[in-house]
């Protein structure tokens, strides 16, 4: 179940950088394993594969089973971390189509995560004449995105079922015991799930954050957790040539080192998207500070070759390089028929798989980049199921913390996320702001 991590296609990555950049690596391995950095207050995530909450994931796994029994939709309320996580392993596992194919399980909307009335209407609409659940999830409760969201739903939820009932159909996910949202559930006999104090957002999806939404959908979540520890065993060692997380850290920083400022996320499969967007996410809030930092992009292949493989082939070179997560199976096969004719000119491919022809167009966009400059970097998983996304996700999240270290950051905050919320509540003439509410109002010549 191991991943395996091959850089030979990044060619300005010598055998001397590696060596030249292991033990500063080693070091900051050594300082994630040892709780010696900054941020050592946010690493619950790198034993929770092993010591989480088993009466909580029972309790998960029973809620799931209520939410599929008597809802046709879940909403799950929440923003970064809070959704991203949940979300990409929904359609990675299952379909970025889910929720037209979803048969014997609910429909999930995921909603909370932008202030658009536009999608928020859509999603009530999407709701009117079904039986629906509702998962909101905040540490606080007070977070503007979701708690509007919140807002509508709870409202809808109130209004369409007796108090008891509704009451069992809304779950919070939220501080063990304390905030606004903690204090409502505790007042009005909400289910309620732990956000755990000591994993940040970006790295929840294998806490109660992610857990439920993902196991609404059916998918198992005692594989996805095995696949994790899977993981959380492979990683451990120190020594950069056994360990594919380490030496996967160390080559991204010496790409970053030799002038990069972009790492594209790429996969060969449309339900990855999210997934990328997660990766996004983790390493962009992760590494995004003190004026350092690669810029997360990402790519689905072979779609986006005929919108930005131009620039990549042309102009991609000095400025990024590729990260591609590839499959050695497809979820599912499709035989190409021969037509009679030959119309399309395509019969030389009649009785061939259309996997083979997927993985044919990724090594000829490997070669087609590399021949162009692009260095490229390959994380080989042997298919999309439970076990090898659970160990996708812990091996990213120790590249990504590792990586943070290496480049002498705090991998576990975000003192950037705060600022447009400042302006925000000030332009809105939130009590406690009225201060810079003029100022700002000057500044943008309102």
């Amino acid at each position: 179940m191991a991943l395996k991590f091959n850089y030979s296609y990044a060619d300005i990555v010598s055998e001397n950088d590696i060596e030249n950049i292991n033990a500063k690596a080693v070091e900051a391995i050594k300082t994630l394993d040892n709780k010696s950095g900054e941020g050592s207050d946010f690493l619950g995530w790198t034993t929770l594969p092993e010591d989480y909450d088993k009466e909580e994931f029972e309790r998960i796994k029973k809620s799931a089973e209520y939410i599929k029994n008597n809802a046709d939709v879940l909403i799950v309320i929440g923003i970064g971390g809070s959704y991203l996580g949940a979300r990409a392993v929904i359609e990675a596992l299952k379909s970025s189509n889910y929720n037209i194919l979803a048969k014997d399980t609910p429909q999930i909307f995921f909603i909370g995560n932008s202030i658009s009335p536009t999608s928020l209407n859509e999603i009530v609409s999407l709701c009117e004449n079904k039986d629906i659940c509702v998962n909101v999830i905040s540490k606080s409760g007070t977070t503007t995105e979701p708690a509007i969201a919140f807002r509508v739903f709870r409202e809808l939820v109130n209004s369409k079922y007796p108090g008891e009932e509704a009451a069992k159909r809304i779950f919070c996910t939220t501080d063990k015991a304390k905030g606004t949202l903690k204090g409502l559930a505790d007042k009005e006999g909400y289910e309620t799930f732990v956000v755990p104090d000591d994993v940040g957002g970006r790295y929840s999806v294998l806490t109660a954050v992610g857990l439920l939404p993902i196991a609404v959908a059916g998918i198992d979540i005692d594989k996805l957790m095995q696949g994790a520890r899977n993981a959380m065993q492979a990683y451990k060692s120190y020594d950069i040539n056994k360990n594919d997380c380490l030496k996967y850290a160390a080559v991204r920083n010496i790409l970053y080192n030799k002038g990069k400022k972009l790492e594209c996320f790429v996969s060969f499969e449309p339900s990855m998207a999210m997934f990328n967007e997660w990766l996004k996410q983790l390493f962009g809030e992760s590494e995004g500070k003190d004026g350092k930092g690669l810029f997360p992009v990402s790519c689905v292949f072979s779609t986006d070759l005929h919108s930005l493989g131009q620039y990549i082939q042309e102009s991609g070179a000095p400025l990024m390089f590729e990260s591609v997560v590839s499959f050695k199976e497809p979820q599912s096969e499709f035989i190409i028929d021969e037509q009679e004719g030959n119309i399309d000119g395509l019969n030389f491919l009649a009785g061939e798989k259309m996997s083979t022809v997927n993985d044919k167009a990724r090594l000829g966009t490997l070669l087609a980049h590399t021949d162009g400059g692009v260095q490229n970097l390959i994380i080989e998983a042997d298919k999309i199921d439970e076990e090898n996304i659970g160990n996708l996700i812990y091996f990213f999240e120790k590249v990504c913390a590792v990586s943070g270290y290496i480049l002498d950051v705090n991998p576990f905050n975000q003192p950037g996320v705060e600022s447009y919320k400042k302006n925000m509540f000030a332009l809105l003439g939130k009590p406690g702001y009225e201060n810079e509410k003029e100022n700002l109002e000057k500044r943008l010549g309102l």
